[in-house]
């Protein structure tokens, strides 16, 4: 028997689960004791939340986030040899998009071990689905640069980017820094161009609007320490 590497998604705030998991998920988790992780308190708390029943004691967390070294990963490679199915947790979301979790996949494709992507929530797709923006031709760029005249630099070539090529054009904030990046996206933009902002997805306060950024420059909104995800089409 070989191992298996199940691509676990977590969910994204903490409505109840079964809005975003299908049980599929939960008989597969069931069934696995070792577990990749990028955080094991939000791991098994995750774990707790979906499966109670599930004994914390018996579970072999293993940790894999921006900081893990080349060394390290091997180290987790060895995991493979156990013959066993392993689970990768992301902190929110799916393993390995926008996630350290793609070092092991990669990983596992060069020892031959079957990959399988479990469905669940994905706070990048969902607000795609929702925006009204170009779903065919889209880039993600995870964070913009804190610098201003650099963070100037880059939302003007997102425009223009996304004018050249008709894309749409994602990235993220750290959550107490949504207000200034709104803030600057709208004083470095183009008023004409639409901005998208996704915020509390799959949760009962759940927010989506695209609009102008003239017409978000009119508009009273705080998304401090809300999770969202900005789309930006010119």
């Amino acid at each position: 028997m070989k191992s298996k590497l199940y691509l676990i998604p977590s969910l994204l705030g903490n409505d109840d689960f079964s809005r975003s998991l299908p049980e599929y998920n939960l008989h597969i988790i069931r069934t696995i004791q070792i577990f990749v992780v990028e955080n094991e308190k939000s791991a098994r708390k995750f774990i707790k939340t979906i499966l109670p029943e599930k004994k914390q004691s018996e579970l072999e967390i293993h940790i894999l986030d921006k900081n893990t070294s080349g060394e390290e990963l091997h180290e987790l490679g060895q995991l493979f040899k156990k013959k066993t199915s392993i689970g990768i947790i992301s902190e929110a979301g799916l393993p390995a998009v926008a996630d350290p979790g793609g070092k092991l996949v990669r990983l596992a494709h060069q020892n031959g071990i079957q990959v399988i992507p479990l469905v669940g929530p994905s706070s990048i797709l969902l607000a795609l689905m929702a925006s009204g923006m170009n779903g065919q031709q889209f880039k993600f760029h995870g964070y913009l640069p804190i610098d201003k005249s650099e963070r100037k630099k880059v939302i003007q070539r997102l425009e223009s980017e996304s004018r050249k090529e008709n894309c749409t054009q994602i990235f993220m904030e750290t959550p107490y820094r949504n207000n200034q990046l709104l803030q600057d996206l709208i004083k470095f933009g183009q008023p004409s161009t639409s901005l998208c902002i996704a915020s509390n997805l799959t949760m009962i306060d759940e927010f989506i609007l695209t609009q102008s950024l003239k017409d978000w420059s009119k508009k009273k909104t705080d998304f401090h320490k809300k999770p969202a995800i900005f789309l930006l089409e010119s």
